[in-house]
């Protein structure tokens, strides 16, 4: 056995290398507890006297386990520590365990008249009770020599491979040390001399070449340092193969594996993503909707990458994040008209302790998207324009404005005329909302439009304000001049009326309005009025001073102002005028003629009493409506008409033509009002008269338009209804009555989806409608009377179509894949699926599921609104790499609902959560002896069930390789033989081998049982066989059975020896059993005469043969 290189706490004195063959001495611990035995595993023999004191070194091993004093070695003095120790040297008793097994380092030193000496021992300690040592004097078999002289044979070679305490080594060191940081100082041992015994240390990365540029190794030392500052990020652990090389002939080296494990320092902050995340959300969100997952990754070691997030600003108390899955979620809702975009500042938090947390911030933009959720509203309740009636045509007058909080499409408004606008005299522009003049206006036909108005934005479905009314009020122009109610006038009075009598009511209108149609009265061309053989009267512009007439200025009346004379005057012609009060004024003239006529004494008599006629209530104003004549016995006499009763509202004038009287329309009819007047006309011939009764039927004339009951309707109807459904039905009233109240129906602009029945006005659908397509409509109905002229009244329908479950969900990709380690804690973010409907409202609004059991045997579910696919507990990718599931998104529509499903992949992903495994916990291999050095004797593998670099496994020997007999193969577990195996030296080796999955292990006890060869010759000493016989009465006193065996030896055990005598056995003395070897007398010998005799015996066996001698002697008596 070797002893390692000496321990020297000071570096000035004297190194001493040693080395010793043979059992070495033996030491009891104190009390001499039974079942332990202390050997040395080095022997130093020191010439001179000197006292030999020991202590335990720094790093020997299993002193913790000793739990008493060494009192003494055999060989050595006592021990005990020197009264000044190296500062390592620890100050306390070395123990061993009654009957337990440990292994000690000694470091002791020789004290001696020329200096200290320190050598280091190295104790084993072994259960088992000790085996009693030969002593040198000792007498051997033939079969030890030749053991021995085999031996001997073996280790011929002259020198020692140097060797490792070790056959690995596991360190850790932080991160981010500088360079030239110590690892550690792996030390081999040599005991040879020389520069056999001088090492050089060498060193190389195993499975990445990258880790020979992080290491040195000084190759003096064997101590291992840092070439650059370690990144547990970049590379967490290192393999290295360290071998320690001698320098003598031939160079022996020896191989250690050194692991190397960085610990992380929290060096990393969090990383975000996305520097930036960008989202865009509907309002009107329920509560608790989630919006995005957050996620940050930390490249540092778990227990420093412990992520938390919190919200620092931005967030309005609308948003809100969980702290530990980063998921941002609606906390109120969401309102786009009060906030139109968030700008929240998230920190990520890594948690971590060495040297302290890290964050980092990311900025989540997140627009709301608009929905259609407010309506238009005017700027005014009520506008109110005046507009001369001789506007230009095209000229705008007004605009509308109406706002929406909404915006894009959903705040886009159009405007319309729902109704009001009669004869189509104003276009409001859809877009502008200018209202324009499009046909003349006439205030003399309507004075004012009372307009109603809608704004309807642009969402699906629209929402639509029709509250807006405009006042257009029509400014009145003179643009009419007077006109008389009949011209000439013709009038009749006697020549003795009294002064004032009113002869004439002259009568004309304006159509205008106000001063415009406020006349005032003149008498014209009177200076030539009289005929016959009056004088004639002044030039206008007044009446001539003796003029019989004057005119009331505004009345129209023409009264007597001077006595009349028909011998003067019999007939007066002259002119009136009638001028209004516009700028400029407008005028009329209309001539007169008035007759003087003679007193008579004969009352005037109608050619009837009674008339009675139709006249159609729209007759035009100064249109003659019956003549009426009237006759005097007189012959002089003329008549005059006048109405002296029946005429209400006075409709109608009368005046005396060709001596009838002639009736005519003086103001327009109205049919509602009065639909018979009964007149009371009376023929007078100045002096008499006579009355007569005229009756006036009014006919009902097209006065009145239908009218709808509301300016627009709005009804709803079902986008899945069949072609011909009836919507609606749309009627109006007319106040005529026959043909001018029966209406005909149209729709103003024709949509291609409906028809509306003329006569009844209903709406039917002539198309299928398409919610998606189109999500309302607005019908211009008209209803037109059948009078003459037609007239017509519009209201608008607006057709809401409500959404049917018409269309299935979609889902945005035909299939999603995602990937997950399998470490993950449950409710991890796998991926997100996303489905779209083209419906709305519940039909369109989706629910996520799994169909069937496609959930993964649930390892897996789906966030029903989100759609995001979250773990429900812990993966193990050794039981399930891949889970192909089935997603569903089913809408809510009713009756039925409507899915669709998509196929998703999840790969999980490994992580080193299994040590290697053995076949068994304990491996019995079989291995022949003698078996070549460095020959493959057995292949020890352990399989790891996970995947890549988390499956290599390296194999080392940790217990039971001492000596080191046995070499195991880092990366391929075989093993091999590094001496000779000898079954009769040692027949079953027990090792403890270690597979590790950094860092995970597994061990393995190996049984390596030998099997014997024939290697060893038979063996069999000299000996001698003595014994007296003793004379007896009977012929023959030699004992009859076996006395004795040849003492032959086979040292293998599986050989079986064959016995022969090869001479000195020439008379039969002796019988040999060629099998056994037993030893019998023959029946032949004579027990009266001594007889000795020399035999030789051969014994052979399987692998050579041996032979002895022995005498036989014997005497009788």
């Amino acid at each position: 056995m070797s002893l390692g290189g000496p321990w020297l706490p000071n570096r000035s004195e004297p190194r001493l290398r040693a080395r010793a063959h043979g059992p070495g001495c033996g030491a009891r611990p104190p009390g001499g507890a039974l079942g332990a035995e202390l050997r040395a595993r080095a022997v130093l023999t020191v010439p001179g006297p000197g006292a030999l004191l020991c202590f335990p070194t720094p790093g020997g091993g299993g002193g913790d386990t000793l739990h008493s004093a060494l009192a003494a070695l055999t060989t050595f003095p006592a021990c005990s520590c020197p009264p000044r120790l190296p500062s390592r040297c620890p100050r306390r008793p070395v123990c061993l365990p009654p009957g337990g097994s440990a292994r000690l380092r000694l470091l002791c030193a020789l004290r001696r008249a020329t200096g200290t000496i320190w050598v280091e021992l190295e104790l084993e300690a072994s259960s088992g009770t000790p085996s009693p040592s030969l002593s040198p004097s000792s007498p051997s078999l033939p079969g030890a020599r030749a053991g021995a002289a085999r031996r001997a044979r073996r280790g011929a070679g002259g020198s020692t491979s140097p060797q490792f305490q070790l056959p690995s080594y596991q360190v850790s060191v932080p991160e981010n040390q500088p360079a030239g940081t110590e690892v550690i100082e792996l030390r081999a041992h040599d005991p040879d001399e020389g520069e056999a015994g001088r090492l050089s240390y060498q060193m190389e990365a195993l499975f990445d070449e990258r880790s020979n540029g992080y290491f040195l190794i000084d190759s003096d030392t064997g101590l291992v340092s840092t070439a650059r500052a370690l990144d547990r990020e970049t590379k967490d652990t290192h393999v290295l193969k360290v071998s320690a090389v001698d320098h003598g002939s031939p160079r022996r080296s020896a191989a250690t594996y050194l692991t190397v494990t960085v610990s992380d320092t929290n060096d990393h902050g969090p990383v975000f993503e996305q520097s930036e995340y960008r989202e865009r959300v509907r309002e009107n969100l329920e509560v608790g909707y989630e919006v995005l997952t957050i996620r940050a990754t930390d490249g540092d070691a778990p227990s420093n990458a412990n992520m938390r997030y919190r919200l620092l600003e931005g967030a309005g108390g609308v948003f809100e994040i969980d702290e530990r899955t980063g998921v941002v979620r609606t906390r109120a809702v969401v309102d786009r008209e009060e906030e139109a975009a968030y700008q929240l500042l998230v920190e990520a938090n890594d948690q971590g302790r060495n040297p302290g947390p890290l964050s980092a911030t990311a900025t989540v933009h997140i627009v709301v998207e608009d929905e259609n959720d407010n309506y238009p509203q005017f700027s005014e309740k009520r506008y109110v324009v005046q507009v001369p009636e001789d506007v230009a045509v095209n000229t705008p007058v007004l605009r509308v404005q109406a706002t929406d909080r909404d915006q894009g499409q959903n705040a886009a408004i159009h405007y319309s005329i729902i109704s009001g606008n009669l004869k189509g005299q104003f276009y409001l522009h859809s877009l502008s909302g200018s209202l324009d003049v499009i046909n003349p206006l006439d205030f003399e036909a309507i004075r004012e439009y009372t307009l109603r108005i809608k704004a309807q934005d642009g969402g699906r479905p629209p929402l639509i304000n029709s509250s807006g009314l405009v006042s257009v009020q029509v400014l009145d122009v003179n643009d009419n001049a007077p006109i008389f109610v009949s011209s000439p006038f013709q009038a009749a009075v006697l020549e003795n009326v009294p002064l004032g009598y009113s002869v004439l009511h002259i009568q004309a209108v304006d159509a205008d309005a106000g001063e415009n149609a406020r006349l005032r009265y003149r008498l014209v061309d009177t200076g030539s009025a009289s005929v016959g053989s009056g004088s004639a009267g002044s030039q206008d512009p007044g009446p001539a001073a003796d003029f019989p007439f004057q005119i009331h200025n505004s009345s129209g009346w023409i009264t007597v102002c001077a006595e009349l004379d028909r011998e003067e005057v019999e007939q007066y012609s002259f002119g009136v005028e009638a001028v209004d009060h516009g700028s400029p004024p407008m005028s009329s003239s209309a001539s007169v003629s008035i007759t003087v006529l003679d007193v008579n004494d004969n009352d005037p008599m109608f050619t009837q009493p009674v008339y009675e006629l139709r006249l159609n209530e729209d007759a035009a104003v100064g249109s003659s409506v019956l003549t009426l004549r009237a006759l005097d016995r007189d012959a002089n006499s003329v008549i005059t008409y006048q109405l002296t009763g029946g005429n209400t509202r006075n409709r109608f004038a009368l005046s005396s033509q060709s001596g009838g009287g002639l009736i005519t329309l003086a103001l327009p009819l109205d049919y509602k009002q009065e639909r018979q007047y009964v007149l009371a006309v009376t023929a007078s011939d100045g002096m008499r008269s006579h009355t007569a009764q005229v009756f006036i039927n009014v006919t009902d004339a097209n006065t009145h338009r239908p009218v709808f009951q509301s300016s627009h309707y709005t009804v709803s109807v079902s986008e899945d209804r069949p072609v011909g459904t009836s919507i609606a039905t749309i009627s109006a009233t007319d106040e005529d009555t026959g043909e001018n109240a029966r209406i005909t129906y149209v729709l103003e602009d024709p949509v291609p989806q409906f028809r509306i029945d003329l006569d009844s006005g209903t709406i039917y659908t002539m198309t299928e409608l398409d919610y998606e397509d189109q999500a309302a409509y607005t019908l211009a109905i008209t209803a037109r009377d059948n009078g003459i002229p037609q007239k017509s009244d519009t209201t608008s329908l607006e057709i809401l179509i409500l959404d049917a479950n018409d269309n299935a969900p979609r889902f945005l990709r035909d299939f999603y894949q995602g990937s997950v380690f399998e470490d993950a804690p449950p409710s991890t973010s796998v991926l997100q699926v996303s489905a779209t409907d083209r419906d709305s409202g519940p039909n369109g609004r989706l629910l996520y599921t799994f169909q069937g059991g496609d959930d993964g045997d649930g390892d897996f579910y789906i966030e029903p609104t989100s759609g995001v696919i979250r773990t429900q507990r812990r993966l193990d990718r050794e039981n399930v790499a891949v889970y192909n599931l089935r997603a569903l998104a089913v809408d809510r529509g009713s009756p039925v609902t409507l899915s669709a499903s998509v196929e998703i992949q999840v790969t999980v992903l490994d992580i080193n959560d299994n040590p290697p495994v053995f076949e068994r916990d304990e491996l019995e291999l079989f291995v022949e002896e003698n078996s070549p050095v460095g020959s493959v004797v057995a292949k020890i593998r352990a399989s790891d069930p996970d995947e890549g670099p988390n499956a290599q496994i390296m194999y080392q020997i940790v217990e039971g390789n001492a000596p080191e007999v046995f070499q195991l193969d880092l990366l391929s577990g075989d093993l091999r033989a590094l001496v000779e195996l000898d079954f009769e030296v040692r027949q079953e080796y027990v090792l403890v081998v270690q597979a590790t999955s950094a860092p995970l292990v597994s061990r393995a006890t190996v049984r390596v049982r030998l099997l014997d060869q024939n290697d060893n010759p038979p063996v069999l000493p000299d000996f001698q066989i003595l014994f007296n016989n003793y004379v007896t009465n009977k012929s023959n006193s030699f004992p009859t059975g076996v006395i004795g065996r040849i003492p032959a030896h086979d040292p293998d055990l599986s050989d079986s020896l064959n016995y022969t005598f090869l001479q000195g056995n020439e008379l039969q003395l002796l019988l040999l059993d060629p099998a056994t070897g037993e030893l019998q007398l023959s029946r032949d010998l004579d027990n009266n005469r001594p007889l000795e005799a020399l035999m030789e015996v051969s014994v052979s066996g399987g692998y050579d043969g041996g032979t002895g001698t022995f005498g036989e002697h014997w005497t009788g008596g």
